[in-house]
């Protein structure tokens, strides 16, 4: 027996996909721009913020694409969980383009000490003051969705660390140009280069346990496994697994023991607090009674 078989629905992300795409045009056309600009002008403040504006992108595009797949039905037959997964391994993409772009920041910034490179700092400002602006414009576009969609929510918070990227760059600009010493440039670099590097651990942090199926954060699978115990009729749980498909969609399997009632009814009770306590998406619930001499499940 199962609960929870509801696939579909409105889909959250899905309402605000304008705002993503706006979002993405916006970010996506400044990246290039921060890119030159950061060449151009030996930059390395330039350089950091438009790798982390990158990152920014793929995060974007993944959640833009994750709206779209989310309600695609399945052609192949293969795909019993839907392609869902493809926000996380986006996920994971943004990773190593972080963590490329950190280390090679730092190594970059190694290599400068003791030379006193020429940096353009009005183009820094310019650029610097130009990002502030997109990505001011994108919080708004992407704060309307952010508390419907745990999608649209990440891409909003990637663009509000990206803003104080952009700050930065604009305080590097402001201290070359007043002490007229790059070195100011590169503290900066390093500064969001840091900050890159520690976000992208945390972020593949959160990756590595949804493709790990570990326990979603906040949920204890002991305080789930005593809720379904009190679930009226039910005697026993046993075989409870709880894992995060992908952003906001958390499943669940397990079997109940029942001595006695309706299973259908003990199913639906059980089946509601999953959903009222835990927010679970979906769940697999299989019913069994105390004059099974097994448990009714396939050895695994």
């Amino acid at each position: 027996m199962s609960g929870g078989h509801g696939h579909g629905g409105g889909h959250a992300g899905g309402r605000h996909r304008w705002r993503l795409a706006v979002a993405f045009a916006l970010v996506g056309g400044f990246f290039g721009v921060e890119l030159v600009a950061g060449v151009l002008s030996q930059s390395l403040a330039l350089l950091s913020d438009a790798g982390h504006m990158a990152a920014d992108v793929v995060t974007l595009g993944a959640a833009l694409v994750a709206t779209r797949i989310a309600t695609r039905p399945d052609s192949t037959g293969r795909r019993t969980f839907g392609s869902y997964r493809a926000e996380v391994f986006a996920s994971g993409l943004a990773v190593l383009l972080m963590i490329g772009v950190a280390v090679y920041i730092g190594v970059e910034a190694v290599s400068r000490i003791g030379t006193e490179a020429e940096v353009a700092s009005g183009t820094m400002l310019v650029v610097g003051t130009i990002g502030l602006v997109i990505n001011v414009i994108c919080i708004f576009l992407l704060r309307g969705g952010a508390g419907e969609s745990l999608n649209v929510k990440g891409a909003y918070l990637e663009v509000i660390a990206d803003t104080l990227g952009s700050v930065g760059v604009i305080a590097a600009a402001l201290l070359v140009s007043a002490t007229g010493s790059a070195v100011w440039d590169t503290v900066i670099a390093l500064a969001i280069a840091v900050f890159v590097l520690v976000r992208a651990v945390m972020l593949g942090r959160e990756v590595l346990a949804v493709l790990g199926q570990h326990a979603p954060a906040g949920i204890e699978p002991t305080e789930m496994l005593a809720a379904l115990e009190n679930v009226d009729g039910v005697s026993g749980v046993h075989d409870l697994h709880v894992w995060t498909l992908t952003s906001g969609m958390d499943v669940a399997t397990a079997h109940l023991v029942t001595e006695a009632g309706d299973p259908e009814q003990v199913l639906a009770a059980a089946r509601a607090v999953l959903h009222d306590q835990f927010a679970i998406a979906h769940a697999t619930l299989q019913v069994e009674t105390t004059r099974d001499r097994q448990c009714l499940g396939v050895n695994w």
